[in-house]
């Protein structure tokens, strides 16, 4: 429908350069209390107009915490890895002229480009649900490559106001055979490559965790454990378009610009709400015709939006009947098959990020309702995302609901207009 000429975004190579987007699992394209400065559901990065990157330099081994304050005081970047009560290693950073460097936390605080919190699944208001974040008031920091091709690379553990990153006694440490110090953070950052990019082709990776420096090991036995995974020297920190990062607690999706280019955006989405509406899809019992509402609409149930069965797909208006007196409360009889199974109003998925192609809305993640493309749908459903402190399962990425049933999706059985 849409070539990707015709649509607002520039092409890659014209400024101001996009590196590439965070987008915030969870997210139907918006906070639900809305975006509000660094606080939002997607980021994007852009080439600042002055490398604030830097690299490691002058290492230093004190054995007072005077000593360690006095170095990590002196106004430069610096990592400290403390060993013991009496011996402390400082990593002092030194600008870098050819990177521009993100950090991404749960801290509002200055050093912190992209705020994020804990993603309550099913898309609620978030603001009073969270008791105790699991997220790192300076989870993880995204150093991008100034010239061509852009690389970006992640590293767990960002600076902070002091422009210090402390790795204290009890944290997973650790000196490599080459000399340098490394560690992890106290509940980790995990990262996940998709197997083909992230295309209608594309299979789950594995998902390992990435170290302060930057290397990749096999996930620990549990979320915080002592003991570091086994380093994984084929692989590198280095993100790609439909790489996962994963903070304990809310998972970000990496867009390349390059593979944003090429994905559908609102407007498509737009278009094919329109395209479905303008079908008149009806209720093959009420005969009344079926609208999905306007994307700025995605919270309030309206009279005339499409409901399914989730065991059968067929796609009705909102009715009542059709309980089981023996059943769960939202457990439902289809009338055109007899199926019974969870009857639930359908929402369009408009966070364009999500969708690994631009084909059209058919198929709905189960419990939830959302509705994407049939590829979109079935990668998501195949996607095994960190839940909790060791558990892992497919999500809709729209409202972060854990998915069920027999494919963690269905395809939609709409009736057109019998005129």
């Amino acid at each position: 429908m849409f070539s990707p000429g015709q649509e607002e975004p520039s092409a890659p190579n014209k400024e101001p350069v996009k590196y590439g987007e965070l987008v915030v699992l969870g997210y139907n394209g918006a906070l639900p209390n809305g975006d509000r400065g660094r606080r939002k559901s997607r980021f994007a990065l852009y080439k600042r107009t002055k490398a604030n990157g830097v690299r490691p330099s002058t290492i230093h081994v004190v054995s007072t915490p005077q000593a360690s304050k006095a170095i990590s005081c002196k106004g430069q970047h610096s990592i400290s890895y403390t060993l013991s009560r009496n011996q402390t290693v400082v990593v002092e950073y030194t600008h870098d002229k050819d990177t521009d460097m993100f950090q991404v936390g749960r801290s509002t605080e200055s050093p912190i480009d992209f705020v994020v919190t804990d993603t309550v699944s099913g898309g609620q208001n978030d603001d009073a649900q969270i008791t105790q974040s699991t997220i790192s008031r300076f989870a993880c920091r995204i150093v991008c490559d100034r010239n061509e091709p852009y690389t970006a690379r992640i590293f767990a553990a960002g600076f902070d106001s002091s422009k210090n990153i402390f790795l204290g006694e009890k944290a997973a440490k650790w000196k490599n055979p080459d000399g340098h110090m490394d560690g992890l953070t106290t509940n980790g950052v995990l990262v996940m490559h998709p197997q083909g990019g992230f295309t209608e082709e594309s299979q789950p990776g594995v998902w390992r965790e990435i170290s302060v420096c930057g290397d990749v090991y096999t996930l620990r036995e549990t979320r915080s454990a002592q003991q570091r995974g086994k380093l994984v020297e084929s692989e590198t920190n280095v993100l790609q378009d439909g790489s996962l990062i994963d903070l304990c607690g809310a998972t970000l999706l990496w867009r390349t610009a390059d593979g944003l280019f090429h994905a559908p955006t609102q407007k498509h989405i737009e278009a094919l709400r329109q395209e479905i509406n303008a079908a008149r899809p009806q209720c093959p019992v009420g005969l009344n015709t079926l609208a999905f509402p306007s994307i700025n609409r995605k919270e309030v149930v309206e009279e005339k939006q499409p409901w399914a069965y989730l065991s059968c797909g067929h796609v009705h208006g909102y009715h009542s009947w059709g309980h089981r007196s023996d059943g769960e409360a939202n457990e439902r009889e289809c009338p055109m098959c007899r199926t019974v199974g969870p009857y639930v109003p359908l929402w369009l998925g408009c966070e364009a990020g999500f969708y690994v192609d631009a084909g059209p809305p058919t198929h709905a993640f189960t419990p939830c309702g959302h509705v994407c493309s049939e590829k979109s749908a079935k990668y998501w459903s195949q996607i095994p995302l960190p839940h909790g402190t060791h558990a892992f399962h497919a999500a809709c990425p729209f409202c972060a609901t854990q998915l069920v049933g027999e494919q963690n999706c269905i395809k939609l059985i709409f009736q057109g207009p019998v005129d």
